[in-house]
């Protein structure tokens, strides 16, 4: 229901709920309002006087005949003050017939006008308010933007004898990021990420080949089938330690803040991408940091106690490139994306076995033994030349 109220005298509204056991119109209820309420009350409160001094504004009634029934709604508006509204409203339910018709209304609610003007002014400057932030968010995003890629051009710097594009941090970061082109260079860089540096190509320039053997590195691809070659090439003929790809056909360049640190954040190890599909890793050329009496065959190895409880767990981990710590009592610790499975381990403390569907690493047989790890349980055996005799190595293929 509509109604037109007048801003300097209503205060209050009386909303009540009117039911009559026969068909009646909005006249028949109007009446029956004057009539019923008529000396019931001091002359004072009397309605038609109210209405004459516009302290009670026009009666509102909006009602429904069905089944040989009538049912509706009633509106008064007062600027009379609370006890006075409160008892006009309750004068309305002593009425009890409409023409012919019992009848009876029901008070729903006496509403304080001002009240609701109030929360609508409120929302209204919430809104206004919210307008006036977000153009300005956009205008300082704007400015803050230009300053960052101007500055960005400028950082971006040309590494080694091949003249890679690349970020200023190469030579000061313990690891790095290869890309595909100069343009997701910059895009990193926007997002304050210098450690970058771009292949320009298919044939991997020797740049990149000698600094990916001195650090660790990470190799961030476009997630289209260009991407997948390139990525093919490193993993050929570079060290690369981690794999991260942009989301499926978006290229590196052109991806927000939010998908770079995502795909980063999810990066896999390299010896579980190639083993996913299919391609042959560069042999890593590895220095023995321990005495070769430490190494052993593992053709001596014994199968361990507990094979029943291993093939269980390696079993429901399968397909899910996820990776558990067990104690020494054998109880569950946590259990890990298997991208994150060195850096958790390294953090780790108590894990005396660990199971994971992936490919078993030297890197990663390397800080199981710094960390007193046990046993180390894993699909398959990836490129390993070095076995701590602290250590039991065993594959899904050992524990058939």
């Amino acid at each position: 229901m509509s109604i037109v109220l007048d801003p300097s005298t209503t205060k209050y509204m009386i909303k009540a709920h009117i039911k009559a056991e026969g068909i009646v119109e909005k006249s028949d209820v109007v009446g029956a309002i004057f009539g019923q309420t008529e000396g019931l009350l001091s002359d004072e409160l009397d309605l038609r006087e109210l209405q004459r001094s516009a302290r009670v504004g026009r009666i509102e009634v909006e009602i429904e005949a069905r089944n040989g029934k009538s049912e509706g709604t009633i509106l008064i508006p007062t600027s009379t003050d609370k006890v006075d509204t409160a008892i006009l409203a309750a004068a309305l339910e002593s009425i009890d017939r409409v023409g012919p018709c019992k009848a009876k209304i029901t008070i729903e609610e006496i509403e304080d006008v001002r009240v609701a003007k109030r929360k609508k002014i409120v929302e209204r400057a919430k809104e206004l308010l919210g307008k006036i932030l977000e153009e300005s968010k956009i205008e300082g995003a704007s400015i803050s933007d230009n300053v960052r890629q101007a500055l960005n051009v400028e950082e971006i710097e040309y590494y080694g004898p091949d003249r890679c594009p690349a970020g200023p941090n190469i030579d000061s970061s313990d690891s790095i990021i290869i890309v595909e082109g100069r343009r997701d260079v910059l895009n990193l860089l926007k997002y304050g990420i210098k450690n970058v540096i771009a292949v320009g190509g298919t044939n991997i320039p020797k740049t990149i080949i000698d600094l990916s053997k001195e650090k660790i590195t990470t190799a961030f691809v476009d997630g289209d089938r260009g991407g997948e070659l390139i990525l093919k090439e490193l993993l050929q003929v570079a060290e690369i330690d981690f794999v991260a790809r942009a989301p499926p056909t978006r290229e590196v360049e052109e991806i927000p803040q939010k998908l770079i640190m995502k795909a980063l954040k999810n990066k896999i190890p390299a010896e579980q991408y190639a083993e996913m599909y299919g391609i042959e890793l560069k042999k890593e050329e590895r220095k023995p940091d321990k005495p070769a009496e430490e190494t052993i065959s593992r053709e001596s190895f014994t199968l361990p106690e507990n094979i029943e409880k291993y093939k269980k767990i390696l079993s429901d981990l399968s397909g899910s490139l996820r990776a558990v710590f067990l104690d020494r009592n054998g109880k569950e610790i946590k259990k890990i994306p298997v991208r994150e499975l060195t850096d958790k381990l390294k953090k780790s403390k108590n894990v005396a076995t660990i199971i994971f569907d992936g490919v078993i690493t030297q890197r990663l047989i390397d800080i199981a033994n710094e960390q007193n790890v046990q046993s180390v349980v894993g699909m398959k055996l990836g490129n390993v030349t070095k076995i701590p005799t602290t250590i039991k190595i065993y594959t899904k293929e050992d524990l058939q």
